[in-house]
């Protein structure tokens, strides 16, 4: 199956499109991302390994995340952000201290620090399972500054963009795309699972990262799966007519569009079934998750998801996650830092909780965001951007190092496209390659399902971090 090819206009298609399905009053949780047409090449597997996507909406500030620390960066950062530059002493307890020091494009050597909201963080860096991703972001090709700024490649769609951004990100295509790289991968591992219904989670919504050619995603709340009122409770306080509702929204049908609609329905409260009993008779997590967070809230429900895998026949699993607030046009000096607070406590509590399962090595996440921002600060705040920072964080992630290449603090540097916008060095096909060849996605299957991946060469798609 070639995923650069566009849908074929069908009545899959069509309810593919269709939207969210409400019944009784009450949304099934599901997204109506019915098959394709095509049918991927499955992937086999004999162990459970999962991935989970942390999604930080609105484009996280790189530089008030991994901050440049050594003195001459951390001088000239705080010269682009007066107002809301971490000093030194206030970095002190989160400075990272990697196995390997950071070079830059000329070679120079650098040093980070956390923002001391995710000093968490730091002990999973000095054990060796978290890494950090250096300058990665939305590219279709390798392009270097000279080739962006002649306009002589291919570049991302409507870069700087909140929605095609994060559209791009999460699908390589541009908005509009009706499926994820999350979710093509689950295509290849559904047949895999047990119960197909349980490999792309979504616990925040919908997001065209889990939307897969044939896998959908499983929408499901923090408390767990989102039940029909009218089946799982007395219909008009009537059992009878609790059973004649289900019948009803269940049963085959002739017409094809109700046949369509009653097959989700359908597969949405067996699941519902499967899911909450399971859950019911799961040996709570004694992981303590920070409280009023609700990013916490949705890795805990991905945690106590992942103790019950086997229940579930779940072999290969694909996590969404995401917490919102990252737009910092202003408010940097409180708000960004309340953010961090909660992505730190929320991430090392999720950690915890696969250690506690014993599952460590077999989960992997990492952090994504539509764009990094602007180091050249706008006096109370920084603007939209391109390459970011993100964070690798597992067992089998080879951490307490920087993967790719540290940029150079400067506005309209060597880096840089203007105001501190980093031009990526390392792209998300280049991230998303590595994570799937970790499931165990052959590398003509990565090819196929990652649009861009052709335009590098076979020596650099992998980054090594797993």
């Amino acid at each position: 199956m070639n995923y650069k090819d566009g849908m074929t206009a069908s009545r899959r298609a069509f309810l593919k499109r269709a939207g969210t399905l409400s019944l009784a009053g009450v949304a099934t949780p599901w997204a109506l991302n019915l098959a394709a047409m095509a049918e991927a090449s499955a992937a086999t597997a004999t162990d459970y390994k999962a991935l989970v996507c942390v999604f930080l909406y609105g484009g996280n500030d790189y530089a008030n995340t991994v901050v440049p620390y050594d003195t001459a960066s951390h001088a000239l950062y705080t010269g682009f952000r007066p107002s809301f530059a971490y000093t030194r002493d206030a970095l002190l307890a989160t400075e990272l201290k990697p196995t390997v020091a950071p070079l830059d494009s000329t070679g120079a050597a650098h040093q980070y620090a956390l923002a001391p909201g995710l000093a968490p963080l730091i002990p999973l860096f000095n054990s060796g399972k978290l890494g950090v991703m250096l300058n990665i972001g939305t590219l279709v090709q390798p392009t270097t500054k000279l080739q962006y700024n002649n306009k002589s490649v291919k570049l991302p769609p409507k870069l700087f963009s909140h929605n095609d951004q994060q559209s791009v990100w999460q699908s390589s295509l541009p908005e509009g795309a009706t499926s994820g790289w999350g979710g093509r991968m689950g295509d290849l591992f559904q047949s895999g699972n047990t119960n197909s219904t349980f490999t792309c989670v979504n616990v925040s919504g919908n997001a065209v990262y889990l939307s897969g050619k044939t896998a959908v995603q499983y929408q499901v709340s923090t408390n767990g799966s989102t039940p029909v009122n009218g089946v799982k409770n007395a219909l008009f306080g009537s059992a009878n007519a609790s059973s004649a509702l289900r019948s009803l929204i269940t049963q085959s049908r002739t017409h094809t569009l109700e046949n369509e609609y009653n097959k989700v329905s359908k597969r949405a409260i067996d699941a519902n079934e499967v899911l909450t009993g399971a859950l019911a008779a799961a040996k709570p997590l004694t992981t303590v998750f920070p409280t009023a967070n609700n990013l916490g809230d949705q890795l805990k429900l991905v945690a106590r998801m992942i103790s019950v895998g086997a229940e579930l026949g779940a072999k290969r699993q694909v996590f969404f996650v995401s917490m919102g607030g990252f737009d910092t046009h202003d408010g940097m000096l409180t708000d960004h830092p309340a953010l961090m607070t909660k992505v730190g406590n929320a991430m090392a509590a999720f950690y915890a909780a696969t250690a506690e399962l014993g599952v460590a090595d077999k989960v992997t996440t990492f952090t994504a965001s539509d764009f990094g921002r602007t180091m050249a600060g706008n006096a109370d705040g920084s603007d939209h951007g391109w390459g970011s920072m993100h964070f690798l964080m597992g067992g089998a992630v080879k951490g307490q190092r920087f993967y790719g290449t540290a940029p150079v603090v400067a506005n309209n540097g060597v880096d840089d496209v203007g105001q501190g916008r980093l031009l990526p060095t390392t792209s998300v096909e280049q991230l998303a390659a590595t994570l799937g060849s970790w499931l165990g996605i052959s590398d003509s299957n990565l090819l196929d399902l990652l649009p861009n991946l052709t335009n590098y060469n076979s020596s650099v798609r992998n980054l090594g971090f797993v």
